[in-house]
């Protein structure tokens, strides 16, 4: 018990303090806006690149996590698109619901398996954001794309996944990792950076977080974040087992796959012309039921792979 008090209580914790953060002592946007563009583009893909860089990808199924997950993203894309039309929403509240099905905090993810599992688990977790970076990106962009007037142009959609800093850092992370590591010095210099992007970018989250909002759509809310925390880890956990996933890898899968969706979503719904106040509301409400369906899916992926 004691173990997980100490992985999640800090984790929803930076995301209270970001919070009352937001509300008294930094009330200013401007503030937050610059926090969140220094963990998005330095900090976060320093992380990366940092902890992709050290694994040994001979020792990792690659392969296996790529399958199971960008199976359950798939899955997870479809049910978002037909939740949408069942609700009768326009496109721009449909690209919403899409980003609160398939997009993650993996802010969160890191804390949690640095704390449960050291540097092992933050390896890992860098490989199933390196898995889930570019799928949900090409999804997300693509859903923007099919909404706005003209035909829809493939290559400017790639073209925008590929120049996004977090893809950049996967695909650096893992030219580093088949290269041998990063050279001394650059290594703990990256580390440095990539520690900071997490409690900095909890507090992000935390701030971003609107109560207002839930009252927006409840329902659609509410099996937005079911899709989100409970159909798309338990199709994983699935998958993975049927793969024969070793444990860590199988477990750090689940965990990354029932994250809440990211807090940027938010800030992607209102500048390319999604709809932002449900996006609030799906984003905040994941959260809140996070703090119990994270913990959980952890506990049952330990339990049917036996990782002590």
């Amino acid at each position: 018990m004691i173990p997980y008090l100490d992985a999640f209580v800090p984790a929803f914790g930076l995301l209270a303090l970001g919070a009352l953060l937001k509300r008294g002592l930094l009330p200013d946007d401007t503030v937050w806006a610059g926090i969140e563009r220094l963990i998005f583009w330095v900090l976060l893909p320093s992380l990366l690149v940092a902890a992709i860089g050290s694994v040994d990808l001979a020792q990792v199924p690659v392969g296996g996590m790529l399958l199971a997950i960008w199976l359950a993203l798939a899955t997870g894309t479809v049910l978002s698109v037909a939740l949408s039309r069942l609700f009768r929403q326009p496109h721009a509240s449909m690209t919403s619901v899409v980003m609160g099905g398939i997009r993650f905090n993996n802010l969160i993810g890191f804390a949690v398996a640095g704390a449960l599992f050291g540097l092992p688990g933050i390896a890992l977790g860098a490989v199933a954001t390196g898995l889930i970076v570019p799928f949900v990106q090409l999804v997300t962009n693509a859903a923007f794309a099919l909404g706005r007037p003209g035909p829809f142009r493939l290559l400017p959609a790639l073209r925008q996944v590929a120049m996004n800093p977090l893809m950049l850092a996967c695909l650096v992370g893992f030219a580093v990792a088949a290269l041998g590591g990063l050279p001394p010095g650059v290594k703990p210099l990256a580390e440095t950076l990539g520690r900071a992007s997490v409690a900095l970018g909890l507090l992000a989250v935390g701030a971003a977080l609107s109560a207002r909002a839930l009252a927006d759509r409840v329902a659609l809310q509410l099996l937005t974040a079911a899709l989100k925390l409970l159909a798309m880890p338990g199709l994983t956990l699935l998958l993975g087992l049927a793969l024969g996933l070793e444990p860590l890898a199988l477990a750090m899968a689940v965990l990354f796959m029932a994250l809440p969706t990211a807090a940027t979503s938010y800030v992607m719904a209102r500048a390319m012309g999604g709809d932002a106040p449900l996006m609030a509301a799906i984003t905040t409400t994941e959260h809140a039921l996070a703090v119990v369906t994270l913990p959980l899916w952890l506990l049952l992926a330990k339990r049917l792979t036996g990782l002590g």
